[in-house]
């Protein structure tokens, strides 16, 4: 198929033909990454720009090296290193990005709607890497390569995702994702941490983790946000654990090839057991391996979208 989309913003706003055509392309870079010269000239001549105003290390450094390996030139910026500590506003320093001639911008942005904001305003292809708690649609797309790579298919599975629902932009990508790919979504949290609503995205919501977790063909666990929330929404971390953490024993419930997956990084100890560090059924690190992959699949088809729009 023929890939159209100048801007990647979030999972709902992508077709399941066309979620299916970047994880086949992330399937073939995934190639790239694992040679002895991990480089193709695909996107010689191309700029990236990395503008992210919240901390990230899996994100920021996949994007890095996916635009790398493709041979594009990759530019980092923050926002406590650029004019935007001198009042310069988001739409000024992306116009004048754009004015440099940027291919693709990729922007982690604390507002929802952010990148929406700059898609509607410049020529520049725009990657959302995350804007408030609305969307990660590439996480969600890692994840979703990672659980087809791991069982061959998504239809008809059951993703369990237990955790801070409220304040995860992960858990929505992934709960549109997922659905649209043929699976059922079961969340599981405190109540104080499953927002009002979340069923309307196709998911069924308990507040009992061994319910979520029976029958589960995936086990996705989330990061309690702390810095995203301002009252404690739970009385404490051992309660916690001892409550909506994950460990082997309450493993037993899913079923006997379950994976268990963490967008990171992970509180050991807290939403899931040190025990799985080094089990099998864990494919976190499989996670940011795929993320390479994706990223680098999308900086590829969004560059190239930018690229046939400019010679049209």
């Amino acid at each position: 198929m023929q890939f159209n989309k100048k801007d990647i913003l979030d999972i709902a706003s992508l077709s399941c033909e066309e979620i299916a055509f970047i994880l086949d392309t992330a399937d073939k870079m995934k190639e790239i990454s694992q040679r002895p010269v991990k480089k193709v000239p695909i996107l010689r001549g191309k700029t990236v720009v990395l503008f992210f105003y919240e901390a990230s290390t899996r994100t920021r450094s996949s994007f890095d090296i996916a635009a790398k390996r493709l041979s594009a030139d990759s530019i980092s910026l923050a926002a406590s290193s650029s004019s935007i500590s001198k009042g310069e506003s988001l739409i000024d320093t992306a116009k004048n990005l754009q004015a440099m001639n940027a291919d693709v911008i990729v922007i982690r942005h604390s507002a929802s709607g952010a990148p929406h904001l700059l898609a509607s305003q410049l020529k520049s292809g725009i990657i959302n890497a995350g804007d408030g708690t609305h969307a990660h649609p590439t996480q969600a797309l890692l994840d979703m390569m990672t659980v087809r790579e791991k069982k061959g298919r998504l239809k008809g599975l059951r993703i369990a995702i237990i955790g801070d629902i409220a304040h995860s932009r992960v858990a929505r990508s992934n709960i549109v994702g997922f659905n649209k790919m043929g699976a059922e979504v079961v969340l599981a949290g405190p109540p104080t941490m499953i927002p009002s609503g979340v069923e309307s995205l196709g998911a069924k919501v308990f507040y009992d983790i061994d319910r979520a977790v029976e029958g589960a063909d995936v086990v996705m666990m989330l990061r309690i946000q702390k810095e995203r929330q301002k009252n404690f929404l739970f009385s404490t971390e051992r309660e916690y654990a001892k409550v909506f953490g994950l460990n082997k024993q309450r493993l037993k419930r899913a079923k006997s090839d379950v994976i268990v997956m963490h967008p990171g990084p992970v509180n050991w100890g807290l939403e899931i057991s040190p025990e799985f560090m080094e089990s099998p059924g864990s494919v976190i690190l499989d996670q940011v391996e795929n993320g390479v992959a994706v990223r680098m699949a999308l900086l590829y088809l969004v560059a190239g979208c930018t690229r046939n729009a400019d010679t049209d």
